[in-house]
């Protein structure tokens, strides 16, 4: 594989890698696919060796980014419902107020939703604030997975 393809595989990396940060692309899948890519045109035993790891972690990461956060939220006493509202008020924010509205719309969301639901503006808040922390452990769970795929493919282009 040229090092100009190697370059553009990394450079699709790197996009899947900011948008696991800032959730506008599917960052695992462009990770997923752009090792995929590189395993096909590569075509040794290493590349599908790296492939399968990468897969592997991606897969995991992904599953535990959505069961130990969500387990967290069940715990703390927050419905799905409230995840979903925070969810769309941040799609809507992130239009209005690029990028960081997505943060803006979320936290409204979610303690719009909750307030409707508890009544105090105490209980809202506590379940705002969990909620935030469960969505900040998603996505550092998934850029962990992510993160080390990425990089036992760089090891591999720099050492095979």
């Amino acid at each position: 594989m040229s090092t100009g393809a190697q370059v553009l595989v990394g450079l699709a990396i790197v996009v899947g890698l900011v948008g696991i940060v800032l959730p506008i692309l599917p960052g695992a899948l462009l990770i997923f696919g752009a090792i995929a890519v590189w395993a096909v045109l590569t075509g040794t035993g290493t590349a599908w060796a790296v492939f399968a790891v990468a897969t592997v972690l991606l897969v995991v990461s992904g599953v535990v980014k959505y069961t130990w956060p969500g387990r967290r939220m069940r715990d703390a006493g927050v419905p799905n419902r409230s995840l979903m509202v925070g969810g769309l008020l941040g799609i809507v924010g992130f239009f209005v107020v690029p990028v960081i509205g997505l943060l803006i719309g979320f936290l409204l969301g979610t303690y719009l939703a909750e307030a409707a639901r508890r009544r105090t503006h105490a209980d809202a808040w506590r379940a705002t604030v969990h909620a935030t922390k469960a969505v900040g452990l998603s996505i550092l769970v998934e850029l962990l997975g992510a993160l080390i795929a990425a990089g036992i493919w760089f090891g591999a282009v720099l050492f095979a």
